[in-house]
């Protein structure tokens, strides 16, 4: 069962300062009711005083002693206090405190929701999510031009199988060292742009090279890296870099695909079980400009082709 400061916290900051307005009046109230009490404890002690003590008995008002009127005015403020904390105590109670607050919150929530309702009638959520989309792609788009228009190269460089395969439980399924120096030859110096899993592989930060991980959760840090959430905030983050590297995994690949000009594919000769895999390549958008192939021996298992793509410009 939720509390009902839960309750409160999930109303809007308007909604919020009406519950405690509405919370304070409730304890000027109880603090009325406390200033009667001063009032009722000083009429006994001034008729204490006349009845018991004496002082003040000369004194008369339209013939009757002042203590005979100071004690029906006590008589007064006594029954008032006491219907008054009696009711209060009965009607008024924190009971009574409990439901106008959740009177007030459900009331609170029926104006939200009638609001919500126009809001709906005045910008159906579909065409929300539709102009959204627009604009997220109108500006992809943009982005993309802009790149196109400077001197910058995105590159994305991995090695995948026959079957497009990159790895299994985050990790390679092959063992090539040529292919690991040729990786870190070209990305030495540059910034590297990677998912929250890839860089999480890694043992250890890459020396000489600054690391963007992107991630779709708001608190995530990564130690030595600068966390981003989009394929563009990384590109922004890299936009003093003329040949950043996008290095997976599979799904960071497959956006880089509409931001990147160039592909450094290690194809590795088989077919291979894997959960991660590089997207399929559109020989409508993309051409080979460079070709080198790589035979087994002691140290490579597979054989395996270096591959350099370029987008052909529209």
């Amino acid at each position: 069962m939720f509390s009902k400061k839960k309750e409160i916290t999930q109303i809007d900051p308007q909604q919020r300062e009406l519950y405690e307005h509405a919370r304070k009046r409730v304890i000027q109230k109880k603090r009325l009711f406390q200033h009667f009490v001063v009032l009722i404890v000083g009429a006994i002690f001034f008729a204490v005083l006349n009845l018991v003590f004496g002082y003040g008995k000369e004194f008369t008002f339209f013939g009757v002693n002042w203590y005979v009127i100071a004690i029906l005015c006590w008589v007064f403020l006594f029954t008032l206090h006491f219907c008054n904390v009696w009711l209060f105590s009965k009607f008024m109670g924190k009971e009574w405190t409990d439901r106008q607050m959740e009177r007030l919150i459900a009331k609170q929530k029926e104006e939200i929701a009638l609001i919500q309702k126009d809001v709906d009638l005045m910008y159906p959520k579909d065409e929300l999510i539709k102009k959204k989309e627009g604009f997220i792609k109108g500006k992809t788009s943009e982005i993309v031009e802009e790149l196109k228009e400077s001197k910058k190269t995105i590159t994305m460089i991995a090695a995948a199988g026959e079957n497009n395969a990159l790895g299994k439980d985050n990790d390679l399924v092959w063992h090539l060292p040529d292919d690991f120096k040729r990786f870190k030859q070209l990305t030495t110096g540059h910034h590297i742009i990677m998912g929250r899993k890839t860089f999480e592989t890694f043992p250890k930060l890459l020396p000489n090279r600054v690391h963007v991980v992107i991630t779709r959760n708001k608190e995530y840090q990564a130690e030595g890296a600068i966390v981003v959430h989009t394929m563009e905030d990384a590109l922004d983050v890299a936009k003093g870099d003329e040949q950043p590297f996008i290095i997976g995994g599979g799904e960071i690949y497959t956006i880089g695909m509409d931001f990147a000009d160039c592909i450094e594919l290690t194809r590795v000769h088989g077919t291979f079980e894997a959960d991660a895999f590089f997207p399929e390549i559109d020989t409508t958008i993309w051409t080979v400009e460079n070709e080198e192939f790589h035979d087994t021996d002691e140290k490579h298992k597979y054989s395996f082709t270096y591959l350099t793509y370029k987008k052909k410009k529209k």
